[in-house]
């Protein structure tokens, strides 16, 4: 019954997405003016930046130096870190599989906080997220060895507990670190434990942009693979797939892409184990459909909770991070629950 009314959700959901763009750049602390901001983006894109400033100064400033680099770091974020955790559920065949359960965030950010708490930061821009990527591929190795260890490397609960004791082992570390750290130190670290886009300059949402789009489209192209190991390993080997291939590419993929999410916006959880489970119980297992619409709706999902978090009680602003964690916690327990009830977690 719900296959009926499937192609009518994607063309609402498609629909929805400027509409939410629009609402991003206009609201906030200071509203801006719809016709100001429409007539600043045409001229934007016709090349004409200067009639733009002389005839709208304070509605350029604030859209071209804050709200769309702010926009276009929480569709980056969103839709990687929502890839990630639909490739690694694909993966792992199980639907609480995703970067941040699985401590793959947890070693991203302590990579982040050595960075910091050594001064290796200051050095160069991409010092911080090199340290990042390389925290996250220790950790990703780590639950693949440990998926590989026995049989039960496959079954849901062995996964998420060894996921869980990964990512409070590296909490502890990042923890640890923190006490050798000056107090600026500890302050700069409280971007990535909480999960932000304030502050997003060009600067910081450019240079990753043009990587997530490629390891991005490289998970999209892993559909077809992904959907094999669904039938199971036997089944995926029959018809002549690499599984063990398959394995390492995809997870190397996704740490890589869940930690330069999280050099650009921080720790923001949950948003690879949510968005994909919902996507899946509305448009099915399909990895050629799940895959991009996962990217979609994670970046509008996030979009959409920084909006909220800069007008619920502004001029105050409540960190994407925390409204995500609120609604992704909520939906974890549901879920467990609901699988306790199916008996897939026996």
């Amino acid at each position: 019954m719900l296959g009926m009314f499937r192609p009518t959700l994607i063309a609402a959901l498609l629909a929805s997405g400027p509409l939410l763009l629009l609402a991003f750049l206009a609201l906030g602390a200071v509203a801006l003016p719809i016709g100001e901001l429409l007539s600043v983006i045409k001229h934007a894109l016709l090349g004409d930046l200067d009639s733009a400033r002389e005839l709208f100064p304070r509605t350029s400033a604030i859209l071209l130096h804050i709200r769309l680099p702010r926009a276009l770091a929480g569709l980056l974020a969103g839709s990687s870190l929502a890839i990630a955790g639909a490739a690694m559920q694909g993966l792992f065949r199980n639907p609480l599989a995703s970067p941040d359960i699985l401590g793959i965030s947890a070693g991203s950010s302590l990579g982040a906080v050595l960075a910091i708490t050594t001064g290796t930061a200051l050095l160069h821009p991409l010092v911080l997220p090199a340290y990042a990527i390389v925290g996250a591929l220790i950790s990703a190795a780590l639950i693949y060895a440990l998926a590989l260890r026995s049989e039960a490397g496959q079954q849901l609960l062995f996964i998420i507990l060894a996921g869980l004791a990964l990512s409070s082992l590296l909490t502890g570390a990042t923890s640890a670190a923190l006490l050798l750290a000056e107090q600026y130190e500890i302050s700069q670290f409280i971007f990535w434990t909480m999960g932000g886009l304030e502050g997003r300059m060009w600067p910081h949402v450019l240079w990753p942009a043009p990587f997530l789009i490629l390891f991005g489209s490289l998970l999209i192209r892993l559909a077809k693979a992904l959907d094999l190991i669904s039938l199971g390993e036997e089944n995926a080997h029959g018809m002549g797939l690499d599984v063990e291939q398959t394995r390492r590419r995809t997870l190397i993929l996704c740490a890589v892409v869940t930690a330069l999410a999280i050099a650009i916006a921080g720790p923001i959880g949950f948003i690879g184990l949510m968005v994909p489970h919902l996507v899946r119980l509305l448009f099915g297992p399909n990895h050629r459909l799940l895959l991009p619409l996962s990217a979609y709706i994670g970046a509008w999902l996030v979009l959409a909770a920084d909006l909220i978090g800069r007008t619920l009680i502004a001029p105050h602003e409540i960190k994407v991070g925390i409204i995500t964690a609120v609604l992704g916690g909520s939906y974890f327990i549901f879920l467990i629950v609901r699988l306790q009830r199916q008996g897939k977690l026996a």
